[in-house]
């Protein structure tokens, strides 16, 4: 399968409110498009996840950020600007997002992405996708394709082809929150 015909599968999958499993810039991960709380409550569902725990949202670049997002701090700009492997914020004031998505404290850690795959799902799709590792909860994160639990696998609408053959270690990204005040706390390393 191609690499557009992929995208293309998947996003239509996204479309209908379906759960895919996918490759993501850092694990492989399990993602729905993250404005819709149908989709969102699905992924806590296969993940076994408490909903109290929040989900990371990706997005394509800034000006996606920027419209799910009210008052960046600026410092968050620039990290996420200055970052050479994936870093995600966690954001005060998100907008236009599943409430499903959103922490207790009503923040959200979002993603901008340079991985070709989930930048293209997001810009093909115009619109943030959930990113969570594609494991129960609880489990170890799959680094890589062949990692990842038939079970996990059956339970969604729709696996990626890319990537599957490779066998590149991957770890889950670093997750800083950066409050409006520009408080600064790394919450994973």
């Amino acid at each position: 399968m191609t690499f557009e015909a992929d995208i293309a599968q998947a996003v239509e999958c996204l479309r209908r409110g379906g759960v895919i499993l996918y490759p993501t810039d850092t694990v492989w991960g399990i993602g729905c498009d993250a404005t819709r709380s149908d989709a969102v409550r699905r992924v806590f569902d296969i993940k076994r996840r408490a909903e109290a725990k929040a989900l990371i949202t990706l997005v394509s670049d800034t000006a996606m950020l920027e419209r799910y997002v009210d008052d960046i701090p600026y410092v968050a700009l620039e990290l996420v600007e200055a970052a050479v492997t994936p870093v995600t914020v966690v954001y005060d004031h998100p907008a236009g997002l599943a409430p499903e998505l959103l922490a207790p404290d009503g923040s959200v850690g979002i993603r901008v992405v340079s991985e070709q795959y989930c930048m293209q799902l997001c810009k093909s799709l115009r619109r943030p996708i959930v990113s969570t590792s594609a494991n129960f909860s609880g489990l170890p994160a799959p680094s890589i394709f062949d990692e990842i639990s038939p079970d996990i696998i059956a339970l969604v609408d729709y696996v990626a082809s890319y990537r599957r053959d490779d066998r590149s270690a991957h770890t889950p990204s670093a997750v800083i929150k950066i409050s409006n005040d520009c408080t600064i706390k790394i919450l994973r390393k």
